[in-house]
């Protein structure tokens, strides 16, 4: 514990200390699900606005949670270079982003599994027509499975950082009560 003198005042600053392997793999593990969060469902959103259809609620959700999750991250880098980062403030941000990753997940999967959901038209009309050769039809089939596995890769990423920020939030804690001394 540090302890400065301002005046007659006494400020107590508590040093925390943050294993940097461990954040190290949190950061890489989330940027990745974070980036295919926002690029896919940017690229659906770009999709949707050039075939002038609408655009279902999930995306620009996906954008928004996204690029929320990227302030966050760029707020702890700040932090962490400063050494201020406190565990609080990390659970607290982390919770919010699970319950947002949490909403993102129940939405993936209401398109891609509910009733007229996106997997079985992606096994009916893509999986199971296989194009070979040089042509239009090949190409068209190469960009219907690439948007089949979009929707089939947001889905695990927005799981894989639903579990990844339950870990933050148990590593914030064991920070908290130093831990990793």
């Amino acid at each position: 514990m540090a302890r400065t003198v301002v005046g007659s005042a006494v400020v107590v600053r508590e040093k925390y200390y943050w294993p940097d392997s461990i954040l190290n793999i949190w950061f890489i593990v989330m940027l990745a699900a974070t980036g295919t969060i926002l690029g896919v469902n940017a690229q659906f959103m770009m999709i949707q606005s050039q075939m002038r259809l609408g655009t279902p609620w999930i995306m620009p959700y996906g954008v928004s949670v996204g690029v929320i999750a990227l302030i966050f991250f760029a707020i702890m880098m700040a932090l962490i270079s400063q050494r201020r980062l406190l565990p609080g403030v990390v659970m607290l941000f982390s919770f919010i982003l699970l319950v947002l990753f949490i909403a993102g997940v129940v939405g993936t999967a209401m398109q891609l599994f509910g009733g007229n959901n996106v997997n079985n038209q992606c096994n009916r009309f893509v999986g199971n027509m296989k194009q070979y050769g040089a042509n239009v039809n090949t190409l068209a089939w190469l960009q219907q499975q690439n948007i089949c596995q979009c929707w089939q890769a947001v889905f695990a990423f927005y799981i894989v950082g639903s579990v990844f920020l339950v870990w933050m939030m148990f590593i914030a804690f064991n920070v908290n009560r130093n831990q990793y001394e």
